[in-house]
């Protein structure tokens, strides 16, 4: 049983999505100028290097982590290795208002998951409370108006974002889930760093396969590397730090319904910075996610 919300567990939990918005917008304007496995592989070399000062210690040859590698080779595999690569690739060759939509199945493949693979049945409550985050989220992707949800076409990058969801989701109940002692997992930097170690291995492995089989190029320049700072500090170690003490206070399947308010803090940005006001529908959107977090809350 997980502790109740508390405003401070909110606004933990606000943290990533916002940033994740971001992301995903930075994701789509450098998507150019560097290829989609080499801009994740980078982006964690550099969390890598900020974390190593911090954290430095847990790679130690008498460290927990080389006992645990099997649980943490997992854990680097599906969140660094695999959740923004996917992500990456997806906005190669679909919109971000495709990437968000498919996204935004978030809570119910985190239900689906927890009850087929991690005995933790959905309540009722959280069924109706994803359905209503859900229409909330189609709210603004249709920018309230029927024709736009009904001219949306999926595009073949979906898939990958279909596939970056449910990497998501089990990375997130892994999380729920600890397999290492309080020590370490109280240390977030440290906890955060062992599942970078062994996810540039695999993020390593599919920048090597992309290199090998395409023909990439990057345009180096100041646009990318502040875009790849951005995304190292903020969407990278910031946000999952925060996303896993969330996981920590109130489980793997409420922190999927805050993931859902992605695509509205991404039109919140889009209004602060490319001139674009709210509208009602925002507004209507917001009460309806926030219906469903509530609602997923209840006991």
């Amino acid at each position: 049983m997980h502790a109740r919300l508390s405003p401070s567990t909110v606004l933990l939990m606000l943290v990533p999505p916002l940033l994740w918005a971001g992301n995903a917008v930075v994701g789509r304007l450098v998507h150019t100028l560097m290829p989609p496995m080499t801009l994740n592989f980078v982006r964690w070399t550099i969390a890598f290097v900020l974390l190593l000062p911090l954290a430095g210690h847990v790679l130690r040859p008498s460290s927990e982590i080389w006992r645990k590698w099997r649980r943490f080779a997992l854990l680097g595999l599906l969140g660094v290795g695999s959740y923004n690569a996917l992500q990456y690739l997806a906005l190669q060759t679909s919109e971000p208002i495709n990437t968000t939509l498919v996204g935004s199945s978030m809570p119910v493949w985190m239900l689906l998951v927890g009850t087929l693979f991690f005995r933790a049945p959905a309540r009722r409550s959280q069924i109706v409370g994803a359905a209503l985050s859900m229409v909330g989220v189609l709210i603004v992707l249709s920018r309230g108006e029927l024709q736009q949800l009904l001219a949306l076409r999926l595009r073949p990058g979906d898939g990958f974002m279909v596939l970056a969801t449910i990497a998501w989701s089990f990375y997130a109940w892994l999380l729920a889930k600890p397999g290492e002692s309080p020590a370490l997992r109280q240390d977030w930097s440290a906890f955060l760093l062992a599942q970078i170690v062994f996810g540039l291995g695999w993020s390593g492995l599919f920048t090597a396969a992309e290199w090998t089989l395409g023909d990439p190029h990057i345009d180096w320049g100041w646009p990318l590397a502040a875009a790849l700072v951005f995304i190292a500090v903020g969407p990278a170690i910031l946000a999952y730090r925060c996303f896993g003490a969330g996981v920590a206070r109130v489980g793997p399947n409420m922190a999927a319904f805050f993931a859902n308010l992605t695509p509205l803090f991404a039109a919140l940005l889009s209004a602060a910075f490319l001139g674009e006001p709210p509208h009602l529908y925002h507004a209507a959107a917001f009460a309806l996610i926030v219906a469903g977090i509530v609602l997923s809350a209840r006991r």
